[in-house]
Parts: C-alpha cells; sequence; structure tokens
C-alpha cells in the first residue's frame, strides 16, 4: 500500500496561460471535483499549448502529480519545477502517441524539490475544449529516490525485443516462450529480480499464456497478449497481438510477378502495350489439379491456356504465359483448383493495357468513356474497381417515377389532423391494389394541416401529395412536444432468410464491383430468386483493418473495439451458368477466404411494402423558442442558437420499404433528418428536397437531414442548411447508395460515412465538406468510416483515405483537400490516402451515377431521372 503524503497544491496560488470566467484556474486545486478550469479559445489556438503553475510557498519535494481531466484530446504534457519561477527543469514528460492519456493520469518520477510546478499540455485539436478538473502534487514515500521503471518490453527466447502492439503471425499448437525487460529512466536495463510480472491473455481460446510467459496457440483467430510489471512502487505494461492461422484451412498460396505492375489492392494494376504477361505462382496446401486460362476480358478471346495439371502439396509452381500483351484492354487470368472433380474453388487476376483514349486530357485514368462511348474500368490486380451504382434509385435505377392520380382529397380540419389524415390512409390501404401495385393518391389540399402524432403507411401503393412546398401550398405543421417521426412508411416485418437454400460462396476472393459469384451448389436458385450475398468478416479481419486497435477515447464512455460482423448484399439473380451467379447490382466489399468468406441464401419479404411515396408539401416543427444554447458537439461556442429538443424528431422514416420515394419537400425545424432510410429499405429516391433551421443541440445523433441505413438510394437535387452530417451513411451499410447534385452550406460537421465500415457510396457533384475517413475513437469507436467509396466532381472540402483491404476514389474534387483526424499525435499511426486523381480538375463525364445509367440502360433511363413532379 503506497504511502502518499498530503496534496501539496491544494488551495495554493495558481496563475495560468488563461481562464474563462465561470472555469477559473483556482478550481484545479480546490479540491473539488465539480468545478474545472477551462482556458480560452484564443489561447488554445494560439499556439495549441497552454498552461498553469503552482505557488506551492516553498521547495518541498514531490515525485507524484495526479491529472484529472474531462476529457484526454490532448498530444501529451510536461511537468516542470523551479525553484524561483526562473530556471526550469523539466520533472516529467508523457505524450499520448502510445495507448493514449486516460482522463485520470499519474506522473510518477524520481523526487525533485521545487516551489513553483508548471504544467504545460499540448493540444492536438485546439478547436476542443480543454478542461482540467483537478492538479495533485504529492510526495509518495514508495516511489525509491533513484531512476524509476520507464517501459517495459516483450521479447522472444533469444531476448529480441518485440516493437508494443506489433502483431506476431503463428499457426495453431504453436508455443513461444515470451520474456520481458524493464527499462529505467536513466536508460539503463531494471533488474526486475522482486518484482512482479503478470502475464494475460485476452482471448485464452485463441492463444493462452502461462505465470512463466510460455505461450500456447489454439485456433485460430487473434489473441491480445499483454505484460505488466510492478517494481518498485512503479507499474507499467506492453501488449502485442498474436494473429493465429490454421496452415490447413488456405487451399493454396496463389500470386502473380511482373517486373512493371502494381499488385496492391485499390491501385489500378497496368502494364505497358508490348509487356510480357504476369507469370502466376501456385503453392498448393495440398495435392491438387489446377488450371488457368487468360482472357481478353473485353473480347472473352482466350489467349492463353494452362491446361489441367497435377501439383503437388507444399511446392511452388510458376507458369509463364507466352506472348505479348499488345492488344488494349483489361486482361482477366482465371484460376480453377480441383481437389477432387466435384470440389472446385475458383480464384481471379486483372491487368490492364490502356488504350490511347486513357489518360487523355479531363479524363480519369481508371474510368474513362472508351472508343465506344461508354465507360472503361480499370480493375486492381484482384479485379475491385470503382463500382456501377446505376441501380441506385426507385425501380432499380432509371426507371421514371410514377404520377398516381387521387383517389382522395382531403383538406385540414381545425385542431388535430392526424387522426383525419390517417383515416384516410387506412381507408385507401384497404383497397385492391392495381396491376401496377398502386391503390392511389391521397391529395392534401393547401392549408395547414396540424399533426399532433404519427401517420404511420403500411400498405403498398399510396402516395401522399400536396399542393405545393411554398407558404401557400400544403402544410404538415408537427405540433406538440413528442418527439417522434411524423410520417413511417413501415412494412410489417424485415426479410427472412430461407436457411434451407444457404450455399457458400467458391470464390477465394469476390472482388468489389463483381455481379458474378461461383457457389458450392446452385440448384436451389433460379432466376428472379432474392437472396442476401452475405460477407462475413474474422476476427483476422478485423485486426488487419487496426479495428480491435482503436486508440481509447479521452473521454468518458471509454472506447469498443470492434467484435467480427457480416454485411448483407440484397440481390436479385439475373442469371446463372453452372455454378456461378450473375447478380442484378453489384458487391460494394470483397468478399476474401482468409478473412472469413462468405455465402449466398434465398429470403422472402412478403412483410416489405413498395410504391409508397411522399410529395409536393411543406412540413415546420412547433417548437420553443426560449430554450438556447451555445455548444456546438460539447464545445463551447459563441453564437446562440435554438435549441429545444421536444418536437418531432423526422419528417420521415421508412423501413422494410422497397421502390418508394420522396420528392419536392420542404423541411423545417427539424431535429434529426427529412428522411431517414433504414436497413430493410431498397430502391429508394429522394429528391428536389431542401432542408433548413434544424432545431436541436448541436451534438451527436441531430441534424442529419438526408441519413441513409438502407441499400440503392438515391438522394438528388437536395440542398440543406445547418446540418451537422449532411448526407450521412450509418454503421455497415452494405450499399451502393448515391448522392448526386447535391448541397449542403452552413454546416456544423461533415457529410460522411459515419461510422464502422459502411461500403460502396457515391459523392457525385456534392458541394459540401465530405469526410471518407478512419473517425478513430470518436463515437465510442466508429473506425474506418467507409470502404469504396468515390467522390465524383465534387466542390468544397474534401477528405479521403485508403482503409486496410479496400479502397476509396477521390476524382475530380475541386476545392481544399482537408485534414483529416488520423494520424494526429494522439495516433500517429499511419493512414494512407486514398487514390487522387485530377484534384482541383472536374473530369468527364460530368456524373458518374449519370453516365453509369447511360451506359446500362440507355438516354430515356437518363431522362426519367431529371423531371420532378410530371403534372
Amino acid at each position: 500500500m503506497s504511502v502518499l503524503l498530503a496534496n501539496l497544491a491544494l488551495h495554493r496560488t495558481v496563475t495560468c496561460s488563461s481562464e474563462s470566467a465561470d472555469a477559473a484556474s483556482c478550481h484545479a486545486v480546490d479540491g473539488d471535483m465539480s468545478t474545472l478550469w477551462q482556458p480560452l479559445g484564443s489561447d488554445r489556438m494560439d499556439d495549441n499549448r497552454v498552461w498553469l503553475m503552482v505557488d506551492l510557498g516553498q521547495n518541498v519535494p514531490f515525485n507524484q502529480v495526479n491529472l484529472k481531466l474531462a476529457s484526454g484530446f490532448i498530444s501529451g504534457y510536461r511537468i516542470l519545477y523551479s525553484p524561483d519561477n526562473l530556471l526550469w527543469q523539466t520533472a516529467f514528460q508523457r505524450d499520448a502517441s502510445r495507448g493514449g492519456i486516460s482522463t485520470q493520469d499519474i506522473a510518477l518520477f524520481s523526487k525533485v524539490a521545487g516551489r513553483y510546478v508548471k504544467l504545460e499540455v499540448d493540444l492536438f485539436d485546439p478547436e476542443r475544449d480543454f478542461q482540467l478538473i483537478q492538479l495533485e502534487i504529492h510526495d509518495n514515500l514508495d516511489i525509491p529516490t533513484g531512476p524509476l521503471l520507464e517501459r517495459v518490453i516483450l521479447c522472444d527466447p533469444q531476448f529480441n525485443e518485440y516493437e508494443d502492439e506489433v502483431t506476431l503471425t503463428l499457426q495453431t499448437n504453436s508455443q513461444l516462450k515470451l520474456h520481458i525487460k524493464g527499462i529505467l529512466t536513466n536508460g539503463e536495463e531494471a533488474d526486475l529480480v522482486g518484482g512482479s510480472i503478470a502475464f494475460e491473455s485476452r482471448h485464452s481460446g485463441v492463444a493462452s499464456i502461462d505465470e512463466m510467459g510460455n505461450l500456447t496457440t489454439h485456433k485460430v483467430g487473434v489473441a491480445h497478449m499483454k505484460a505488466t510489471v510492478t517494481w518498485q512502487g512503479v507499474t507499467k505494461e506492453t501488449s502485442i497481438f498474436i494473429d493465429v492461422n490454421d496452415p490447413s484451412e488456405p487451399l493454396a498460396d496463389i500470386w502473380l510477378t511482373h517486373p512493371a505492375m502494381a499488385m496492391e489492392i485499390g491501385h489500378p494494376a497496368i502494364i505497358a502495350a508490348g509487356s510480357s504477361f504476369p507469370e502466376l505462382h501456385i503453392m498448393p496446401a495440398d495435392a491438387m489439379t489446377v488450371k488457368a486460362v487468360l482472357l481478353h476480358a473485353a473480347t472473352g478471346e482466350a489467349l492463353a491456356h494452362l491446361h489441367k495439371q497435377q501439383i503437388e502439396a507444399l511446392t511452388e509452381y510458376t507458369f509463364p504465359f507466352p506472348g505479348r500483351a499488345d492488344q488494349a484492354g483489361t486482361y482477366q487470368l482465371r484460376v480453377e483448383l480441383f481437389l477432387t472433380d466435384e470440389l472446385i474453388f475458383y480464384d481471379a487476376f486483372y491487368f490492364t493495357v490502356l488504350d490511347r483514349i486513357a489518360g487523355k486530357a479531363g479524363q480519369s485514368q481508371i474510368v474513362y468513356l472508351g472508343e465506344s462511348g461508354k465507360l472503361t474500368y480499370v480493375p486492381d490486380y484482384k479485379g475491385n474497381q470503382i463500382l456501377d451504382f446505376s441501380n441506385s434509385g426507385y425501380g432499380g435505377g432509371g426507371i421514371l417515377i410514377p404520377f398516381v392520380e387521387p383517389v382522395l382529397s382531403l383538406s385540414a380540419v381545425d385542431g388535430d389532423n392526424t387522426e383525419h389524415i390517417q383515416n384516410a390512409i387506412n381507408l385507401v390501404a384497404a383497397w385492391p391494389q392495381s396491376a401496377e401495385g398502386l391503390r392511389g393518391t391521397i391529395l392534401l389540399r393547401k392549408g395547414i394541416y396540424r399533426v399532433s402524432g404519427s401517420l404511420k403507411i403500411e400498405a403498398s401503393g399510396i402516395v401522399l401529395r400536396g399542393e405545393g412546398t411554398d407558404e401557400n401550398g400544403t402544410l404538415l405543421y408537427a405540433t406538440g412536444k413528442l418527439k417522434r417521426n411524423l410520417i413511417e412508411i413501415a412494412g410489417t416485418s424485415a426479410p427472412g432468410m430461407l436457411p434451407d437454400t444457404h450455399t457458400t460462396i467458391i470464390d477465394l476472393y469476390v472482388p468489389a464491383g463483381s455481379r458474378s459469384i461461383h457457389v458450392r451448389n446452385a440448384s436451389n436458385f433460379s432466376v428472379g430468386n432474392k437472396v442476401k450475398v452475405l460477407r462475413f468478416g474474422n476476427e483476422r479481419w478485423i485486426h488487419a483493418i487496426g479495428m480491435d486497435t482503436i486508440r481509447m477515447r479521452p473521454v468518458a464512455g471509454g472506447t469498443v473495439q470492434w467484435p467480427p460482423f457480416h454485411l448483407e448484399f440484397d440481390r436479385v439473380i439475373t442469371h446463372i451458368e453452372g455454378n456461378c451467379l450473375q447478380l442484378d447490382a453489384p458487391i460494394a466489399n470483397a468478399i476474401e477466404k482468409q478473412w472469413g468468406w462468405g455465402s449466398v441464401v434465398k429470403y422472402e419479404d412478403s412483410g416489405r411494402i413498395e410504391h409508397v411515396g411522399v410529395e409536393n408539401m411543406r412540413v415546420d416543427v412547433e417548437y420553443d423558442p426560449s430554450i438556447t444554447d451555445t455548444r456546438i458537439d460539447g464545445n463551447e461556442g459563441n453564437t446562440v442558437y435554438l435549441a429545444d429538443e421536444d418536437h418531432a424528431i423526422n419528417f420521415i422514416y421508412m423501413d422494410n420499404v422497397t421502390n418508394s420515394w420522396v420528392r419536392d419537400i420542404v423541411g423545417l425545424h427539424l431535429q434529426h433528418a427529412l428522411v431517414q432510410v433504414g436497413r430493410n429499405a431498397k430502391w429508394v429516391t429522394i429528391q428536389d428536397c431542401v432542408v433548413l433551421a434544424f432545431i436541436s443541440v448541436i451534438t451527436g445523433g441531430r441534424r442529419y437531414p438526408f441519413h441513409l441505413m438502407g441499400e440503392l438510394t438515391l438522394v438528388q437535387r437536395a440542398y440543406t442548411e445547418t446540418a451537422r452530417h449532411a448526407f450521412a451513411v450509418d454503421a455497415r451499410v452494405a450499399g451502393p447508395n448515391v448522392f448526386l447534385d447535391s448541397e449542403s452550406t452552413l454546416d456544423y460537421n461533415t457529410s460522411e460515412p459515419h461510422h464502422r465500415w459502411s461500403v460502396g457510396c457515391l459523392y457525385d457533384n456534392v458541394n459540401g465538406r465530405i469526410h471518407i475517413q478512419d473517425r478513430g475513437w470518436l463515437g465510442s469507436g466508429q473506425g474506418w468510416a467507409g470502404a469504396n467509396y468515390v467522390a465524383w466532381n465534387t466542390t468544397n472540402e474534401l477528405v479521403s483515405q485508403q482503409p486496410p483491404t479496400a479502397q476509396n476514389y477521390a476524382i475530380g474534387h475541386v476545392g481544399r483537400q482537408g485534414k483529416p483526424l488520423l494520424p494526429c499525435p494522439y495516433d500517429p499511426r499511419e493512414r494512407k490516402q486514398a487514390y487522387w486523381e485530377s484534384l482541383g480538375q472536374h473530369v468527364t463525364p460530368r456524373s458518374l451515377y449519370v453516365q453509369q445509367l447511360m451506359d446500362r440502360l440507355g438516354p430515356e433511363a437518363v431522362a426519367n431521372i431529371q423531371g420532378g413532379i410530371d403534372r
């Protein structure tokens, strides 16, 4: 038990770099945990540093400083001491680059003596408030006077040092002896005899460790190994990761070699015309038969064959292909592995010889208009490419939203109109559907419809239409203090999977952008079947993308490291050939055997509704104008704004719905969203909508005017002001989704994939601040927020980074290249930039989505999405 003498700083005189009126520096030494010191914003912004100094009254010895912070959003801090406030020496310093800084941090150091003690704090984000609740200075009699334990290091059996948090890859049923080494503050090695050493595995089922440091691996997965050492009153810890694989699981290692071709995920695999073809290499885990064919992808011409050949286990084979890559275009090398005649697995590689149009001024090198007038795509060596987003929107993209004739006409009544409108909805819901799946439009005549509750549309084919969005048109006025969705469009149940139809994918790698998948058993499937393509992500993949090592959130609430999860792509089978399924829309995330692989299963969705629309009206919300605030994302601001939250949250929430739309809406004074599209919504169009003047506290979970959680949604020609996340995609959204020809201004934050690996969204001609990045510890560990995203001809500010195992694309951006959150002093680990091209100049075609729609369906499809309501 430590012997800790009284707090020397308590109620002492303090000075500081600056202080707020209600958060003075004296609060940092008053012993009261409900008060705090907060420096001014101008001080924080001046040099990213603030300081506070305590006068102890006389020279006194001390060796411990305790800090209680309201948040740990700092790069580091130093403890300085002086006898006279003139000559200063450093007693202790810590930076946040290795594991962060706790909100209750303890600095231990060799005993010093001084009258003045200064805390200097470096801020990595000066726009955030810095708040120090308490600073304590102690003389800890348990701490020795000599050098202290500064750090500990794990070592291999030969005492070679491992870096902290390094990953060791081991096979199942392996053993490894770990040693521990201590380093003192004077740089010498500590004699840890007499100290306490403890080893811990945070996933002992994967790899366990005993008290002597003997490690044993058991099964595939990732285990976090931690060593804790307490020596002469000081405790230090270090850790490594053990990535365990099963040598019997990989069918074969398969790779290409070529002297000039990039073989990196997300980067175009290009070779010069006339180059030799890449060589294929295979090392099988077991004896098997292999065959391969080299194709020109556009023509389907087979240029070379590797005929069926027996290969032996654990032997590397090299297969060169004769000839030269003389013809422009993309080449595909298809590989088939036969374990038996019936047990076959597939793999493929890609490379491209650019044609004379590629790189033409004003076009992208990786997606450009070829000689045919259609887009040509240049994939990476595994076939990942910019997605075809054109299936997004009503009807699967390019289908004219119908003008549904009115079957009922309402006028506003005095008082509450909730029951008035709901009765009309219920009446039409009871009528039969037409052959097109429609029941009819309920026309709300011009006027003000006060609505105190929620309107629910739970049947297909119903349209709610007003007579204009201006002040003289149709207004739905959400009254009262009830937090709610003003309109809920929802079927009775989500799609239900049919487990008896479940079959495993047998492609070793399905690239992002692919519409083709090989499965073990295709006999349960037919053209037109609705299926879920499941992409699994295991523990090893979570570790590969760094989402089990997110820095701890430096505020209350902590960080949640990611568990394994899967994505579900909602698709329709368009063609079947043997065991190969063709899908209506591309897969937006690569499916890879080593990271968990995937499967396909049919589903039924009789509980989903379709052909529901809300159009041509205005929505406003009653609120209390006396409720105001100045805080922005928890930080004190300088502007007073309206902040009542006891009122309607969303105008429209839709889920368990397909082929539906919202168009020509003006929304005012909402708290969260004009439209929130739920996880089981598909083929939705939101267009020609305006959202203004949100009323809420400006903080998390508010002001997402267009909030997407479903798939294949098109938001076009939208405008919004005073949003936090104007055009936002939620966590683990399977995509694709599209924001087209839209704008946000007066933003309080950024349009973005908001958290936890959503995939496949296009920001096409969007004017606003857009950030596609690793969000780290934000929101309890949002981490890599988006993968396989495309920003095309965007304007204003853009951040785009490359997540491991995937890519994001920034093409034709005009405006600022923004500063990402990471790396930063709190987490300096490298994050790669996305694929950037033509920064500062827009490219041709103007719109990627429109051109993709043109390529797939022709000019009529483009015309279908360009108009408003056909009156």
